[in-house]
């Protein structure tokens, strides 16, 4: 719709964790339900050079585009709100941008001169800026900078974006996402902490044509007048985001507060129609309450932190609302399963076991299966869970009770789970994995090709360690089916068990490709198995 591409740039102040990605995802599919393309696009202050080796507890989970880019978790919300697929250029890390004017320095490339924040560091942060629209060709970009202002380490980008919007001043447009606390003892709204974030931001440069108050009640008529005239904001941009139900709640929040129509008027944008009537009907769905209610039992290592498997979380929900049911999830520790435990598993209709890295925790999870395996329980096992799920199968199957993958153990005397040789030499000299998306080629008349009514399909990968196929005849003499392979059939993508309801695993993380009003095939199919397997669990415990 646009010859020229417009730019939103989405700030946050007092507090982090305020949401600014999901209002950045919001907006993004306000602005594509008016007929835009839209991409957005994370810049995070921290000196990694990507998430990838961040501890789940410290940034949640990462998130894996389809080029292969292991990212923020905020990057899985862009694509499930926008429903379009992001890659390796929309996200952006001060170690990236340090990373590569380190480089350029040490190639001679800046010719002698120092090298400094300003302006080195600041125009390769105004490069990204737009350097994922060289092979993506969009209408509006929407850019969430991380972090909050005050923040040391996210001057350069705000710096950045300063002189961004000077050479650009009609193409930008800045929200703004502060906090507005509500105390309970006075009974009412506090506005300070907002007037003093927008101070900062100003007194950097940078001038917010919106602001976004999160709070916990709606905040008032009188409210946005006052932050209007402390902030130099119109009343009007003063935007109520109070605490919701349900994230896919938010993008309706912000369209009755009409925050598309205030974008594209400063940005001088056609206001055409917009049509959310797919994403009322997902909402009025998922909220009604005579839906019965499944619980699902997640078994993992890092589920002190749900943020540490959201994309998993996400994809039950879309499934459970395609499968007309509400959604509980049970948090099970792997670490505090003993091996012959069943407990933890009968108060729930269906068990996931989510993606990983190490040991710990491998024999709650192992029992986790073996539970399901007997008891006819639908078990869905992700990348480290097929893993799980194939040693279970061995150890109580097969008798193979030294069963083990060698990334647990080097020298077990049956690696059912081994590193491919052709990876080895590769992965000692820099520890590389198959990541992003690869081909699965699914086998006919299969549980699998009946969930997704297609021969060949393109899942997203993160691991190292793959299927021993030295077992694989021994295995399917047993009742496993390989249902899902590579195209040459040399790795096995998917396994199944013949005579259970729903018993699969897969190597790749198909919740990373879910959306709201699109549910991934798998997860649709393990909760359909899950709501049918709930009508007969109380007879069975």
């Amino acid at each position: 719709m646009q010859d020229q591409t417009q730019f939103i740039f989405v700030t946050g102040g007092v507090v982090s964790s305020l949401g600014k990605g999901i209002v950045a995802a919001s907006l993004g599919a306000l602005l594509k339900s008016k007929g835009y393309s839209v991409t957005c696009q994370k810049f995070d202050p921290y000196l990694n050079v990507d998430p990838g080796t961040m501890s789940p507890y410290q940034h949640g989970e990462v998130f894996v585009t389809e080029d292969g880019s292991e990212t923020d978790l905020d990057l899985g919300h862009y694509e499930r709100f926008t429903n379009q697929n992001v890659t390796k250029l929309n996200n952006v890390t001060s170690g990236m941008v340090f990373q590569e004017v380190l480089n350029k320095e040490r190639n001679g490339d800046y010719l002698g001169a120092t090298v400094q924040i300003i302006p080195h560091i600041t125009d390769e942060i105004k490069k990204r800026f737009t350097a994922c629209l060289e092979h993506c060709k969009t209408d509006i970009l929407i850019t969430e900078i991380g972090g909050t202002v005050g923040d040391i380490e996210s001057l350069p980008f705000l710096e950045a974006l300063r002189q961004f919007t000077f050479a650009n001043p009609k193409s930008c447009c800045h929200i703004h996402v502060t906090l507005v606390p509500f105390l309970e003892k006075a009974g009412e709204f506090k506005t300070k902490p907002t007037q003093h974030s927008i101070k900062e931001l100003r007194g950097i440069g940078i001038h917010p044509n919106i602001i976004v108050c999160r709070s916990e009640h709606p905040i008032t008529p009188n409210q946005k007048q006052k932050i209007s005239m402390f902030c130099d904001v119109d009343a009007a941009a003063v935007i109520s985001c109070s605490d919701a139900n349900s994230i896919y709640d938010v993008p309706l929040m912000l369209e009755n507060e009409g925050l598309e129509n205030l974008v594209c008027d400063t940005l001088d944008l056609k206001k055409a129609a917009t049509d959310m009537s797919h994403w009322k009907d997902y909402i009025q769905t998922m909220h009604n309450p005579t839906l019965k209610t499944i619980t699902i039992g997640i078994v993992g290592k890092y589920t002190e932190l749900s943020d540490s498997y959201i994309s998993v979380v996400e994809a039950l929900k879309h499934a459970a609302v395609a499968n007309h049911c509400k959604l509980e999830i049970e948090w099970i520790r792997a670490d505090d399963i003993e091996e012959l435990a069943t407990k933890p598993f009968m108060s729930v209709s269906a068990l996931l076991i989510p993606g990983g890295f190490g040991k710990r925790g491998l024999t709650g999870k192992i029992a986790a299966a073996k539970f399901a395996h007997e008891k006819n329980m639908p078990m869905l096992g992700l990348c480290l869970g097929m893993h799980v799920l194939a040693i279970e199968f061995a150890r109580h199957v097969l008798l193979l009770k030294g069963a083990d993958s060698s990334e647990f153990d080097e020298k077990t005397t049956d690696p059912i789970i081994h590193l491919l040789e052709e990876q080895e030499q590769v992965t000692q000299k820099g520890g590389s994995m198959r990541l992003g998306a690869y081909p699965c080629k699914i086998m006919p008349k299969t549980k699998l090709s009946k969930l997704y009514k297609r021969k060949t399909v393109q899942e997203r990968h993160r691991h190292r360690y793959e299927f021993n196929n030295a077992y694989k005849e021994a295995f399917e003499e047993s009742g496993i089916v390989f249902s899902g392979l590579s195209p040459d059939e040399a790795l096995v993508e998917v396994m199944e068990l013949t005579d259970h309801p729903f018993y699969m695993a897969c190597q790749f993380h198909p919740e990373f490709k879910s959306r709201p009003t699109k549910p991934h095939p798998l997860f649709e199919g393990f909760i359909a198995a899950a709501k049918t397997f709930s009508g007969i669990q109380q007879e069975l415990f």
